[in-house]
């Protein structure tokens, strides 16, 4: 048996046209986690707007850009298509 436990790993689709992407994903983590937002830190610090380009000024779809940081007990990757994955770190 392996001394590593299953890491939790979801997908989900984000709105790119969405005028602030950062509350899709806070929305997410809150759905995952059945917790309200409110309950949950600012995830604007880790990002920094970095998402709001992505998805407003997105480079060509062949250059397939990813922004991929840590919130809380999260790794979080999204794609300039919107996909988002949700690996639990702890």
């Amino acid at each position: 048996m392996s001394d590593h436990t299953e890491r939790k790993i979801v997908h989900r689709e984000l709105d790119t046209a969405a005028e602030n992407p950062i509350i899709s994903l806070i929305n997410a983590i809150a759905d995952i986690e059945d917790t309200d937002t409110t309950e949950l830190p600012t995830m604007y610090d880790c990002v920094d707007g970095m998402l709001d380009e992505l998805f407003s000024n997105p480079p060509a779809p062949e250059s397939q850009m990813v922004v991929e940081f840590s919130y809380e007990t999260y790794r979080i990757t999204v794609e300039q298509d919107g996909t988002a994955k949700f690996v639990k770190t702890e």
